[in-house]
């Protein structure tokens, strides 16, 4: 069932949309009065993405591509966790992707992400994804350098035509996704530098969640301004209607999860996923073995 108390809309990218994000509140609660409200809506909407993932796999003609990213901390993991832990794991794989490997570097940059792409009746969920080639790579153009582009020797041969040109190729990528019977959501998840700290210490001072912090963390958070100027940078560019991001408060973890899984929960829907049908032959096929089964 469908939350009445989400209006995902508010959430949404609209194409070619100027982003700022210092106007969208990562606190935000929309709709939700408290935890347990939210938390019940999370436990319908678990159920019904079940039963989607189900009809999703036996139609076998169209696949889901789920995009995570955000600041560290911002929760991707635990959201993954939560969202989709109703789900049969034969049918929806998640990946993460690291820095790249020498032999990656070695082809295009969209190369590894289209060899993990969901086949059809699948749903396939990248933790950080493509996207990390216009980010971290916008807030550190010298990354770029080791990518061996024919015309790029130096950062400064890095222009604003460079980017743009890689926000087509990455719109080019998904529309030939979507116009193959994928249907993408892409999740920015909204956190506010106060709470990124906040998190930061949790995982110092205590003992289990220390291995979740890395002084690699502390580093980047120093360029938290040029990571949110890339990201308005980006979804302006490539937030569409077939393939649109939305902006996930982060703040709060429990109204993360159920923003994200009603968000996830509408597009389904609005797929009209078909269960297959039998043919005449079939059905009768079917009588024959009820009636030697009935007699046995």
């Amino acid at each position: 069932m469908k939350s009445k108390q989400l209006n995902t809309d508010l959430f949404k990218v609209q194409a070619k949309q100027q982003i700022r994000l210092k106007n969208y509140d990562p606190a935000s609660c929309n709709g939700f009065a408290n935890r347990k409200e939210a938390e019940h809506q999370l436990k319908q909407d678990i159920k019904e993405l079940a039963d989607l993932q189900y009809q999703l796999y036996a139609e076998n003609k169209r696949s889901v591509l789920i995009v995570f990213q955000a600041m560290d901390a911002a929760g991707k993991d635990g959201s993954i966790r939560h969202v989709f832990s109703g789900l049969n794991p034969q049918g929806c794989k998640v990946y993460s992707f690291k820095s790249p490997s020498a032999n990656e570097l070695d082809h295009d940059y969209l190369w590894r992400h289209y060899n993990k792409l969901p086949p059809r009746g699948e749903i396939g969920i990248f933790n950080r994804s493509h996207y990390e080639n216009v980010l971290i790579t916008r807030v550190h153009p010298e990354f770029l350098l080791n990518e061996n582009l024919p015309d790029v020797h130096a950062t400064n041969d890095i222009t604003t035509e460079f980017w743009e040109r890689r926000y087509r190729q990455i719109r080019d990528f998904e529309q030939t996704l979507t116009e193959n019977g994928t249907t993408i959501i892409k999740f920015f998840l909204h956190l506010s530098k106060d709470e990124q700290k906040k998190r930061f210490m949790e995982r110092i001072r205590k003992p289990a969640k220390n291995w979740k912090f890395s002084s690699a963390d502390i580093r980047e958070r120093q360029y938290w301004d040029d990571y949110q100027h890339a990201y308005e940078q980006a979804m302006r560019a490539t937030s569409t209607e077939e393939a649109p991001w939305y902006i996930i408060p982060a703040d709060n973890k429990w109204f993360t999860h159920v923003a994200i899984g009603n968000i996830i929960v509408e597009t389904l829907q609005q797929m009209n996923i078909q269960m297959p049908e039998i043919s005449s032959e079939e059905k009768d096929a079917l009588k024959k073995a009820k009636k030697k089964l009935q007699n046995e």
